[in-house]
């Protein structure tokens, strides 16, 4: 990657990981370019100094409006982009309807599909450029309860793994980022998701989610004290971005926090069924 050339793109900057890592690579040197889905949160990054753009990965159009304007910006180059936006859906599987399913898959993975299809033959025309996938814990472990989420993490890894192999020798880095306990807004905003799509109170699970899920997305602090107590913040994903960003040969995959860190070692020597009862005894709501 060229030295003089640290252009970024980042989505889902509204809150969390997109906001510190926005702030934290501004502050590092980088031309950041952010992108949020509602023209609010653009408009509140861009009256910090932040130069925004509206891109809702649900929205083609949105993505060549956004990333149209940040080439004209950048002469027509681009570093890297930092495909981090995503939203989760909380409930059974049984009970969540294939609308909802599709709709999570719009946002968490077609979107980026759509946004690193047009941004390759940018980076294949310099020779350079890095594309960073903001994977999860639950891209390769699952928990119950979150099935949907599950999913869009388990294909983004597979998804990353092909364009690494497809893109070797072309200059062009895929790494995965994989955040466990993060502070940010993603359980609380999933409440949202959940009563729109879940209707729960006619569900064989009620009780469940009445007495524990529900609870324990409205009170996150109170109901979450293992995640609690690894708990880290935005900002300690964006280091371990910047760190992928500058390293002239980076990792294909960086575990953050210590339970991704712990989980990421114990798959390689546990039997599937021995990861299943370690995964039950943590997966219900607490």
């Amino acid at each position: 990657m060229s030295v003089n050339n640290k252009s970024i793109l980042i989505t889902g900057c509204s809150s969390g990981i997109g906001l510190a890592t926005a702030k934290f690579l501004s502050r590092n040197g980088w031309d950041v370019y952010a992108t949020c889905r509602k023209i609010k949160d653009v408009k509140k990054l861009n009256n910090l100094g932040i130069r925004c753009f509206q891109l809702d990965y649900t929205s083609e159009k949105s993505i060549d409006q956004a990333l149209q304007e940040i080439l004209k910006q950048t002469s027509g180059s681009l570093s890297a982009i930092f495909n981090n936006g995503a939203f989760a859906l909380p409930g059974a599987l049984e009970d969540i309807p294939s609308n909802g399913m599709k709709e999570i898959f719009e946002a968490n993975f077609f979107g980026w599909h759509y946004l690193i299809k047009k941004v390759l033959p940018v980076m294949r025309a310099q020779g350079f450029g890095r594309i960073i996938q903001c994977s999860s814990i639950l891209g390769f472990i699952t928990l119950a309860y979150r099935g949907p989420y599950n999913s869009t993490k388990w294909a983004l890894e597979a998804y990353s793994d092909t364009l690494r192999l497809e893109l070797e020798g072309t200059g062009i880095k895929i790494i995965s980022i994989r955040p466990g306990p993060i502070n940010t807004l993603i359980r609380k905003n999933s409440i949202i998701n959940f009563n729109k799509w879940v209707d729960w109170k006619n569900s064989k699970l009620k009780k469940l989610y009445e007495e524990k899920l529900i609870p324990s997305l409205v009170n996150d602090n109170e109901n979450n004290q293992f995640n609690n107590f690894f708990e880290l913040q935005g900002e300690d994903v964006a280091k371990v971005v910047l760190v992928s960003l500058e390293t002239k040969n980076p990792k294909l995959i960086y575990n953050v926090t210590i339970p991704t860190k712990f989980m990421g070692f114990m798959i390689r020597f546990l039997s599937k069924r021995l990861l299943h009862k370690l995964l039950l005894s943590y997966s219900k709501p607490n």
